[in-house]
């Protein structure tokens, strides 16, 4: 079943204890008092049993009905499925819309038509909830509602495109990662600007615009790169990192239902941007957010206190596939690693004292997450894991990505493909998980998955399911 808000559907809700998930998940069967923490913008729901329960706790367990939506791992938490029409209880959007005894009423008084529709609008309603939830979310705390995110941006780029490298590979087909010359520095933010709207809801006349400049550029808003002269190949390689685009010209709360690519999830989020390929086999009426494509871009984002750590993945078809196939393999071609402070460089030189220097260590320190990803990912078959690459970063991070995405619907039976990124900026360890459909469906989540943990305690509660996804 294709999910509609697939990474709201389907969060990684973990135990609290070890590891948890900023989802809105109520335990089924138990009766529940819900106190709203608020921050600047995320709120999450704390649960805590009544004095009532405690005596008849026991014989709820008895009397539970089966879930059949539940974990057996996870017996407490529920999994939602937003195309369900039973599904009734909801992720923290409010609780005014049609249960299964309110459509019963609808239906005996309306014709089948008039009733499909009255549901379906209710059903709509709270999508659209949904959809004002993450778009908020995503500006207030991504993007800190409009402010400056000023970082170092550290540049990967693969032999694959490399002028006289393209047949540089190992044994298992995996190309050379070059690094950058040089670091860029970059400030980079994403304001709401209005547009005109008829709708009664505030967020439809709404559009959040990215902007990424060049330091130097700041003031004069212009694209880096040389304007006097003709630019070396490296320096057309820095001015299209600059000015590639991961997100939609106007990102708009429509574009957080999964099939855009973007969502966000606690202290994480994504974002994505595809160009289709010409004369592609998708038809004129096919899914715009379908394949095949050209070019495709995504990005993965863990943020906390003043620091950000995002990386961003550029892939495109080779010039030897473009015409050998209607669905040619995406193959990457760089890498961008951006460590930002909030509203400040994120950095400070060692003769700099009387600051707060904890970004410094949390963004630049040693290489490598401790003991390797905390929780990988399935790949799929051992040929498709030879399509991925996993590297250790400054600041105590390691990613997992893959370097040659197939678009063919036929290739590993089908299977999506995966992202992930594990960072302690501080106490807490985040591992975020970009799990995107197969074939060409690739630009559409399956899910957007964060789990938590204490640093302290990641090794002795680290998952030994030896890579599997949550049952669904």
């Amino acid at each position: 079943m294709r999910l509609t808000v697939a990474a709201c559907a389907f969060l990684l809700a973990l135990r609290a204890d070890h590891r948890t998930a900023s989802a809105f998940v109520v335990p089924q069967s138990r009766t529940a008092v819900g106190i709203q923490h608020s921050t600047a913008s995320v709120t999450t729901i704390a649960l805590y049993a009544t004095a009532d329960d405690a005596d008849g706790e026991k014989k709820e367990e008895e009397d539970k009905p089966v879930n059949p939506y539940a974990d057996p791992n996870y017996p407490d938490l529920e999994f939602v499925n937003y195309n369900d029409p039973d599904y009734q209880i909801d992720m923290g959007i409010g609780d005014d819309f049609a249960t299964a005894e309110e459509e019963e009423k609808i239906s005996s008084a309306l014709s089948p038509e008039e009733a499909n529709a009255a549901i379906e609008e209710m059903r709509e309603d709270r999508r659209r909830r949904n959809d004002e939830f993450q778009f908020e979310t995503y500006h207030a705390s991504a993007l800190k509602s409009g402010e400056k995110y000023r970082g170092e941006w550290e540049v990967y780029r693969t032999s694959t495109f490399i002028p006289g490298q393209e047949d540089r590979v190992n044994e298992y087909g995996m190309p050379s990662l070059v690094k950058a010359k040089r670091v860029l520095k970059m400030i980079s933010s994403g304001k709401k600007v209005g547009i005109e709207s008829k709708s009664g809801r505030r967020v439809d006349g709404e559009r959040i615009v990215h902007e990424e400049l060049q330091h130097e550029d700041e003031d004069v808003k212009t694209t880096a790169g040389g304007e006097d002269g003709p630019m070396d190949e490296y320096e057309e390689f820095e001015a299209e990192i600059r000015s590639n685009k991961y997100w939609p010209d106007m990102l708009g709360p429509y574009d957080f239902r999964g099939e855009q690519g973007i969502m966000c999830v606690g202290n994480a989020y994504t974002i994505c941007d595809a160009i289709p390929l010409e004369n592609g086999s998708s038809s004129d009426d096919a899914d715009v957010h379908e394949g095949p494509f050209s070019e495709l871009r995504t990005e993965i984002g863990l943020f906390h206190k003043k620091m950000r750590m995002r990386l961003k993945f550029d892939y495109r078809v080779k010039e030897a596939d473009v015409g050998s196939s209607s669905r040619p393999p995406l193959a990457l071609k760089s890498m961008t690693v951006c460590r930002e402070g909030h509203e400040r460089w994120p950095r400070y030189s060692d003769e700099q004292t009387n600051v707060d220097n904890e970004a410094t260590a949390a963004l630049f320190g040693p290489p490598g997450a401790a003991g390797g990803l905390y929780d990988p990912p399935p790949v799929g078959s051992d040929d498709q894991a030879t399509r991925y690459m996993m590297l250790d970063l400054e600041g105590g991070a390691t990613v997992l990505f893959p370097h040659t995405i197939d678009q063919d619907p036929e290739a590993f039976n089908g299977n999506g493909w995966v992202t992930s990124l594990d960072w302690t900026p501080g106490r807490i360890r985040y591992q975020v998980d970009r799990k995107v459909l197969g074939g060409t469906k690739i630009k559409g989540l399956k899910t957007l998955e964060l789990s938590e943990v204490q640093g302290a305690d990641a090794k002795q509660y680290r998952p030994k399911d030896g890579g599997s996804n949550m049952r669904q």
